[in-house]
């Protein structure tokens, strides 16, 4: 078949380029040690950076959750899928996360990509233009692109040339959209300046807080609280799924723009409301989180960063300078990345590959993911794996 034939060429093509995706099957709970496509390996490549994945009040919380409320929802948040547990969730996430603003609220989503459809889609349209950092994460470059509104990419964290695309700017109404931790290089944006120009241009400034929320600032309440930010043009999105150990995401924002989003978010309307269970569990992961465990799990992580921060700068390859879980090094061409993955595969280390175009041309790169719980010990494995690596490597260049 034609149609067929099209798609089996580009498959091809993805190969030729060593760019094809491919799954693994955990057999086992998210964790530092896992059974992985019936091997047992170390994963540096979730986003559990607390560790609280297969905690047992998670996991209790989980099952009590659906004792009470059953398993599914049964409708949308707006047609009786609205439970008490989503209800109560968003209360608790407006108190945890809602520092930056008054009056704050919250509302829950089933994924982060849904959040950020929702938000961009409702608060930009014809006539607005959002400008977006260039290493955006693609939910967000889809809700731009989704929203109809003008596009201004501006380069990396560069606050000069934002400021004088806004100056530039006579567009009725804008959005300034950036990550507060970047998923691939692990920096944080520069939050005060970007709450300045926001300020200064009458700007919404929405920031996704998926890789800082339960991590950063003081009991994991997000970039946002680590920088001491207070606004009213702030909406903060968090993700559920990576350090608070569950799944789902939200909105947090002043009270009017929740109300906003319920009315004319199209993928908070449309869709079906997510397990009760889960929303259980999230307010009981929030607990955790902001109690003495948390500040535990956080100090160890830090110190597992410090330490892998390190190590990588005795290897041969570019590790990129950051200070979260999120520990890029970078290699360079795909088919090498993918040698030194499958190097520390056979390890029993799993560290994926992440390449174009996820990433630059160029700048394919092993991501190492830390997680509190990780130990030292489970450090000395990834370090021994990757100095035997580099030592090969420079012998092979020589």
């Amino acid at each position: 078949m034609a149609l067929l034939d099209t798609l089996e060429q580009g498959l091809r093509d993805i190969d030729a380029r060593g760019l094809r995706r491919r799954r693994r099957t955990a057999d086992t709970p998210c964790s530092a040690h896992m059974q992985v496509d019936g091997r047992a390996t170390i994963g540096f490549a979730s986003n559990d950076y607390l560790g609280l994945a297969a905690h047992p009040q998670l996991v209790a919380a989980i099952a009590e959750g659906a004792q009470r409320y059953g398993a599914g929802s049964g409708g949308s948040h707006l047609l009786g899928g609205h439970s008490r547990a989503h209800a109560q969730l968003e209360d608790d996430l407006a108190a945890f996360a809602g520092t930056f603003v008054d009056a704050p609220r919250a509302l829950y989503f089933s994924t982060g990509y849904m959040a950020n459809l929702a938000v961009l889609t409702a608060l930009a349209g014809r006539g607005t233009t959002i400008f977006s950092d260039a290493l955006n994460h693609a939910s967000l470059i889809d809700g731009a692109r989704l929203s109809r509104a003008d596009i201004q990419i501006y380069p990396h964290a560069d606050m000069a040339a934002l400021a004088a695309m806004l100056e530039a700017s006579d567009a009725s109404a804008k959005v300034i959209v950036s990550d507060t931790v970047f998923s691939m290089d692990g920096d944080v944006a520069p939050l005060a300046r970007l709450v300045e120009l926001a300020e200064k241009h009458g700007a919404w400034l929405v920031v996704d807080d998926a890789h800082g929320f339960g991590v950063l600032g003081p009991q994991g309440r997000g970039a946002l609280a680590q920088a001491a930010l207070r606004s009213e043009h702030l909406v903060m999105v968090g993700t559920l799924g990576k350090a608070a150990g569950v799944s789902g995401a939200f909105i947090c924002a002043h009270g009017t723009v929740i109300e906003w989003l319920v009315q004319r978010a199209r993928p908070y309307i449309f869709t079906t409301a997510s397990s009760p269970a889960v929303a259980h569990a999230v307010s009981a992961s929030l607990r955790l989180i902001e109690r003495e465990e948390g500040d535990a799990r956080r100090a160890h992580l830090k110190h597992l960063i410090g330490r892998t921060r390190s190590l990588l700068i005795d290897t041969c390859w570019q590790p990129v300078d950051s200070h979260t879980a999120v520990q890029p090094l970078v290699i360079g061409a795909n088919e090498a990345t993918l040698a030194l993955q499958a190097t520390l595969e056979r390890d029993g280390l799993w560290v994926p590959a992440i390449r174009p175009p996820t990433v630059p041309e160029g700048t394919s790169r092993l991501r190492i993911s830390l997680s509190a719980a990780h130990s030292d010990a489970d450090l000395d494995r990834l370090n021994a794996s990757l100095q035997r690596a580099s030592l090969e490597a420079r012998e092979f260049a020589q």
